[in-house]
């Protein structure tokens, strides 16, 4: 629901250079995250730093690349629709990585999870060949954020996993904003600041610790069916502030969503964490 609300959050700073802007916001993340575990994370096992490093160069950084690009290729609802299977890759690549058997329930609940999410944001738009490579891209880079984040949760934590992503997405994010508007940071307006706050304190903060708890506890497959909520939460923030329309086709989408989620997570416990900290 919190990542679904950046929408709303984001038409605030839609002036604001990019690269800057997610500088910015993975910052204060980080400062959050660093606040609550009172300075203290544990250190870092060389395996766990290269493979936290990879979380936040894909799930953090990467993706905001795919998704930028990928708009600018083709239509924004298009891209959401593919983004949008990350339940199903998730359903099949989450046991497999952990070496656990594949739940026929919990693939057909992602599959439904991801029709009544492509039919909560689905248009008429087209795509290109580049747009469906970037959309593509841009599913993996999402599904990376949790399948790399998983095998590390069992010993590190939520919390530490969070701050560790944000913490190493901060030098990738700096020559990013080098190379696109040199060492100058623009200081933002006020409504921009506030939309900084929420989307440092509440979207990825609130976001990542919710995130990563969930997956420890519940398992990467069943975990990601409820990446469904996102475009449900979207329409919801979207509809309030009048930038869309909640019709009938799209309130039998959210429907299937809801239907997706309730078979899956009724599916048997895959033992997350301890086949998690094991890999």
């Amino acid at each position: 629901m919190l990542v679904g609300s950046l929408v709303a959050a984001s038409d605030s700073i839609e002036s604001y250079p990019l690269a800057e802007g997610q500088l910015v916001r993975y910052l204060l993340a980080a400062g959050v995250l660093l606040l609550v575990a009172r300075g203290r994370l544990p250190r870092l096992r060389a395996r766990e730093a290269v493979g936290l490093t990879a979380l936040a160069a894909t799930g953090l950084v990467l993706f905001n690349v795919f998704i930028i690009e990928g708009v600018r290729e083709t239509d924004p609802a298009t891209i959401g629709v593919i983004v949008g299977c990350v339940p199903v890759v998730l359903a099949f690549a989450g046991p497999l990585l952990a070496r656990r058997p594949i739940s026929g329930r919990v693939v057909a609940a992602a599959v439904a999870v991801a029709a009544g999410a492509a039919g909560v944001q689905w248009t008429d738009g087209g795509i290109t060949l580049a747009g469906l490579m970037l959309a593509l891209g841009a599913l993996g880079c999402e599904a990376a954020f949790s399948l790399l984040a998983a095998p590390h949760l069992a010993r590190l934590g939520p919390l530490a996993v969070s701050a560790y992503a944000c913490l190493f997405a901060l030098p990738i994010l700096i020559v990013w904003s080098l190379a696109a508007g040199g060492p100058n940071l623009p200081a933002p307006g006020a409504a921009e600041a506030a939309a900084f706050v929420y989307l440092g304190a509440a979207v990825t903060t609130g976001g990542f610790l919710a995130w990563y708890s969930a997956v420890g506890l519940l398992g990467v497959e069943r975990a990601g069916l409820f990446s469904g909520v996102l475009p449900v939460s979207a329409l919801a923030c979207s509809a309030a502030i009048g930038a869309a329309a909640v019709t009938p086709a799209r309130l039998v989408a959210v429907a299937v969503v809801a239907a997706g989620i309730t078979l899956g997570v009724r599916a048997a416990t895959p033992r997350a964490l301890p086949a998690a900290g094991g890999a």
